[in-house]
């Protein structure tokens, strides 16, 4: 079984999205633990990870979304193990995850992460005898700065490199002419440099609605609807139609439900959502219209300064809905990651 602890350099680097497509790509049984859960959710009276949750219905594990996260919390874990003991911990859920031809293991959201609980990327490496994959993003700068410095890190500490994929790349083909050389220099194997995919960041309305907690007030038939773009219509409307983003498609527009006029031009362009701010709601034609037009307007009780901030936290995760984006992640695989590579 090939294992491989998939870390990387800060948040939001696309660990899971790229394990998913890795995985899809390779073939084979794959098997996924993830030690430290983070993305915490409550289901069946039960605490699981987001991303165990995920994988245990993605590739139909036998492992139960609770079982494939020791802990949540660093005080909990603590508590509960030592570094021998994490290890012992370790080595049952790398059992446990049955003989497959893949074995993921995700870790935190930096190389520094659960150091403190025994549960960092290398100390992961070092417990399952995997090998270290390590997801770079960011600008080109910081890219090369963290390659240097991990390279250096990671042979200090003894771990076995698998290599570093370098994911959203806002111009490959720029980014390979520029810094190519330079990377090859290392002597860390580059399995791969993945080019931004802004389908990725779009968030399907009915999530949206789950984590707003908000209320869904018309068009009920347009939850599949996704979000790519946001407007804030707080200007008038003459002013929002002439402004570029008003023109975008698959946008969401956040307004005050006593701004009808504002929900009456939104309706007639391409709008995936509208959130009406402060419990307002605009008269019932004006839903009905919504209804008719299939665009869900939605509820919250917020302020639009508070609203804009809590839509900006929303983090697109991946669902084993998302059919559409799971098939992108497997061509982006296909077409720029080596896996030849990594399936020795």
């Amino acid at each position: 079984m090939k294992k491989l602890v998939v870390a990387s350099t800060g948040k939001s680097a696309g660990k899971t999205c790229l394990i998913v497509g890795i995985a899809s790509a390779l073939g084979g049984t794959c098997g996924y633990i993830k030690p430290i859960g983070d993305r915490l959710l409550y289901r069946k009276k039960r605490l699981w990870d987001h991303d165990a949750a995920l994988f245990a219905a993605l590739w139909k594990l036998d492992n139960k979304p609770e079982d494939i996260t020791i802990g949540f919390e660093h005080a909990k874990l603590r508590y509960m193990y030592d570094r021998s003991g994490t290890k012992e911990k370790i080595g049952e859920m790398v059992a446990a995850a049955g003989n497959r031809d893949y074995l993921f293991i995700e870790a935190g959201g930096s190389l520094s992460f659960g150091a403190s609980v025994h549960l960092d990327p290398i100390s992961l490496a070092k417990y399952a005898e995997a090998e270290l994959l390590l997801i770079v993003g960011g600008d080109e700068d910081s890219v090369l700065d963290e390659i240097h410095f991990y390279k250096n890190y990671i042979d200090d500490e003894g771990a076995r490199m698998a290599g570093v994929i370098i994911n959203k790349v806002q111009d490959l083909e720029d980014f390979q002419h520029t810094f190519g050389e330079e990377l090859a220099s290392t002597g860390i194997p580059i399995l791969g440099v993945i080019p931004q995919q802004p389908e990725l960041r779009a968030l399907p309305v009915k999530y949206l609605v789950e984590r707003l907690f908000a209320r869904v007030v018309a068009g009920e038939l347009g939850l599949d609807r996704v979000v790519e773009n946001l407007f804030l219509g707080a200007m008038s409307v003459s002013s929002a139609i002439g402004h570029p983003l008003f023109e975008k498609p698959n946008k969401l527009i956040i307004t005050s439900g006593d701004r009808s006029d504002m929900i009456l031009a939104a309706l007639e362009t391409a709008s995936s959502c509208i959130v009406l701010t402060n419990n307002l709601l605009p008269p019932g034609n004006i839903l009905s219209k919504a209804s008719e037009a299939r665009i869900p307007v939605l509820l919250v009780p917020w302020d639009t300064y508070t609203t804009v901030q809590k839509i900006g936290q929303v983090e697109p995760l991946l669902t084993t809905d998302d059919k559409a984006k799971i098939e992108l992640l497997t061509d982006l695989a296909k077409a720029h990651v080596k896996l030849d590579v990594l399936k020795k």
